[in-house]
């Protein structure tokens, strides 16, 4: 954790030069007389406010004042993630217009001018994704085939949540609009694939009233994810439990219908080795196909040689940040994980990586909509 804090704050350094270069321009265009000091006095300033905000956001409290929290910390982020949005035209810039100017036989200057222009553009985009975009959020349905499935389980609803990330950047009402939406659709069962927690423990009553309010037939199901032990994991669980909600470390039960079974199955956090697939599917009964709730949807592969039917996962977030309507091809998620989000297929298993509801390290979301997803399994 500190080594990726130390590379987080490098980045910061690195982000914030082209940073402290459009400071100067603007600083140059209404004549301001201390342009230089202007511009590093900005840069320092704004690596300065990450190093320190880093440190107080290490485990997510309500201490406080919610006035700073939301003037100082969501601002900053809007600024960081434009300095991030700048850092790659503003290194293109840097080769190539010195190198054509050199050709040209001009004097070589730092573009300036187009540090000032893309950091401005990047804060009306970035402010979009985390002053609006994050906040709202779609309902999708689609049907998935399952292998095996009896035909008296053909238009079984699964409410499907993930990655709530409850906190001071995903309120607790932002949670109860979440269960309000998944209840409307009046599912036969509802689950959650983990890290309901940003970080710390001091949400998990708002979590457990979120997550003990979903309502459905067949009952609320949860597994836990790598945030959920950011912290102490074990009271989360237990408030959960008290608020009538299943959850799944590594085991099973077997939901019935005339006769017939389908079995839903939980693993625990692969991050912190808690997860055991074989443990889960100790009780499954012969011939009987298995959803499987795993936070990490890396564990698909092992899920497949387990003959598992369905896999339903989150972690990704699908990259949070995404290229409009291509965001399962063009990602973030693409450079860290082999399923982004959506929907897979490999022989006779399937696995559905959820989008997630909240949001980690900046709170922004651009391409990939926040979203409850309402499964509707078909017999094949």
């Amino acid at each position: 954790m500190v080594t990726f804090r130390r590379m987080l704050v490098l980045v910061t350094v690195l982000i914030h030069l082209p940073f402290a270069g459009a400071v100067f321009e603007l600083s140059k265009r209404i004549g301001f007389p201390f342009a230089w000091e202007a511009a590093l006095l900005a840069g320092a300033t704004g690596v300065a406010l990450f190093s320190s905000r880093t440190r107080a956001g290490a485990m997510d409290t309500r201490e406080g004042s919610s006035l700073v929290r939301h003037l100082l910390d969501i601002s900053y982020h809007v600024h960081w993630c434009a300095c991030l949005f700048t850092i790659i035209p503003a290194i293109v810039e840097s080769i190539a217009l010195p190198a054509v100017e050199g050709f040209r036989g001009l004097p070589v200057r730092i573009p300036t001018s187009s540090y000032l222009f893309t950091y401005a553009m990047g804060l009306v985009v970035c402010g979009y994704g985390i002053l609006i975009r994050r906040r709202w959020f779609v309902v999708r349905e689609l049907e998935v085939q399952v292998d095996g499935l009896d035909p008296v389980f053909d238009g079984f609803r699964i409410a499907h949540l993930s990655d709530l990330h409850i906190g001071t950047d995903a309120p607790k009402r932002w949670g109860e609009r979440w269960v309000s939406a998944a209840n409307r659709r009046h599912a036969d069962i509802a689950v959650v694939t983990g890290d309901l927690v940003s970080s710390g423990s001091e949400f998990h009553q708002d979590i457990a009233d979120v997550v003990g309010g979903l309502d459905a037939k067949g009952g609320v199901f949860v597994t836990m994810g790598n945030h959920d032990y950011f912290g102490e994991g074990e009271p989360l669980v237990s408030l959960l439990r008290k608020a009538g909600v299943r959850v799944l470390r590594n085991e099973g039960i077997t939901l019935t219908r005339q006769g017939k079974g389908l079995y839903l199955a939980g693993i625990d956090d692969t991050w912190t080795r808690r997860d055991d697939i074989d443990l889960a599917l100790k009780s499954r009964p012969p011939e009987t196909p298995v959803v499987l709730l795993s936070h990490d949807p890396e564990r698909f592969r092992e899920a497949m040689k387990k003959d598992v039917a369905l896999t339903l996962s989150g972690h990704t977030h699908g990259g949070q940040i995404a290229f409009p309507f291509l965001s399962k091809w063009i990602s973030l998620s693409h450079l860290t994980h082999h399923f982004h989000q959506g929907l897979y297929r490999s022989g006779r298993s399937a696995l559905y990586v959820h989008p997630g509801l909240g949001t980690t390290g900046p709170p922004m979301r651009l391409g990939v909509a926040p979203a409850v997803v309402i499964l509707t399994l078909r017999a094949a």
